[in-house]
């Protein structure tokens, strides 16, 4: 008889993130050398105005991307200071909240527009809500930035060609996911409430955090196979867990907490400058732009959960989460 999920809370978190520290395995894939170029590679980036995916596009303009920072509304500095930090001028930015699909469509209808083409997109942007919060459109927040958001631009990028499958001897362009280990303790999707808004609070904001990265998780093993049918790779689409990262996580934890999480942030998770080396992996190897399908936790491969690789649950995911892409396109 199977173990029921161990139950997830903001604490399990960082003992998780202190034992991952602790326990560094030697490292599956050797990070990505300093002279790897991707240069006039057209990189998106969504969430690069903070954390991990501001390392991530500085490091993805120094090795020669042109970038595309998709940001929430409020950061117009972040684009002139990553050109500083990279030393390249090839950056620009775009405006989306995750959170209302509204924004989502206009973001993508300004790409369209500017003819652009996606040759790597690191689904980066994420947050742990400290209770429930309500999309404008009536969707838990975690499951509408972790998923849905995506799962809608993605859709669009790949009907008019913002992203092309790679032709017959070309080179695949890449879509990144950032997930979690969470998602292994998440329990099954609940695909009969699937996104639905519940009132929770802080004690089971974790489990929900889960629960949005399984379904993400899901999705990218269900996206890989419907873009890879045969045995090459036409889209490489992988994911990753950058293990525990000392971004703003703690922002929103109650104050009499502050005092001990933010130290213990500090002191045992990694900066977002060395968590990247998993996303560069990702993005820049040559083994990854070749395949699909991978998932890394740190610098180690690993399958993702058996629920996340199954085919039916993958299925049921893309078929149950079409009505929504499809409701999307309604209220824009």
């Amino acid at each position: 008889m199977s173990r029921p999920p161990k139950k997830r809370t903001v604490a399990n978190a960082i003992v998780g993130a202190v034992r991952d520290f602790r326990n560094l395995k030697t490292p599956d894939v050797d990070p990505v050398p300093d002279d790897v170029r991707i240069d006039g590679k057209t990189c998106l980036v969504t969430g690069a105005n903070s954390g991990l995916g501001r390392a991530a596009a500085i490091e993805l303009a120094r090795r020669g991307g042109n970038m595309i920072l998709a940001c929430r509304p409020g950061h117009d500095d972040t684009c002139d200071e990553i050109k500083e930090a990279s030393g390249s001028e090839t950056v620009e930015m775009v405006e989306v909240d995750l959170a209302d699909v509204r924004s989502v469509h206009r973001c993508y209808d300004e790409l369209r527009r500017s003819g652009i083409r996606i040759d790597i997109a690191l689904m980066n942007a994420g947050l742990m809500t400290p209770t429930a919060r309500e999309t404008p459109q009536g969707y838990d927040t975690m499951f509408a930035v972790h998923f849905l958001s995506k799962r809608v631009m993605i859709d669009c990028w790949l009907h008019d060609g913002v992203i092309r499958p790679a032709e017959k001897g070309g080179e695949p362009p890449r879509i990144v996911f950032v997930s979690s280990e969470s998602h292994r303790s998440a329990g099954a999707i609940e695909f009969d409430h699937l996104g639905k808004y519940t009132e929770y609070g802080i004690k089971e904001s974790m489990r929900h955090y889960g629960l949005s990265k399984l379904v993400l998780s899901t999705y990218a093993t269900e996206l890989s196979r419907r873009l890879n049918p045969s045995r090459g790779t036409e889209v490489a689409v992988h994911a990753l867990c950058p293990g525990g990262v000392a971004t703003r996580i703690a922002r929103d934890a109650p104050a009499l907490l502050k005092p001990i999480v933010n130290p213990a942030l500090r002191l045992f998770f990694r900066s977002p400058e060395k968590a990247i080396a998993p996303i560069v992996y990702l993005c820049c190897s040559d083994e990854a732009g070749a395949s699909t399908g991978m998932y890394l936790h740190l610098m180690n491969r690993k399958p993702v959960s058996e629920s996340a690789a199954d085919p039916d649950n993958g299925a049921k995911l893309w078929e149950d989460s079409e009505a929504m892409v499809a409701e999307s396109r309604e209220i824009t």
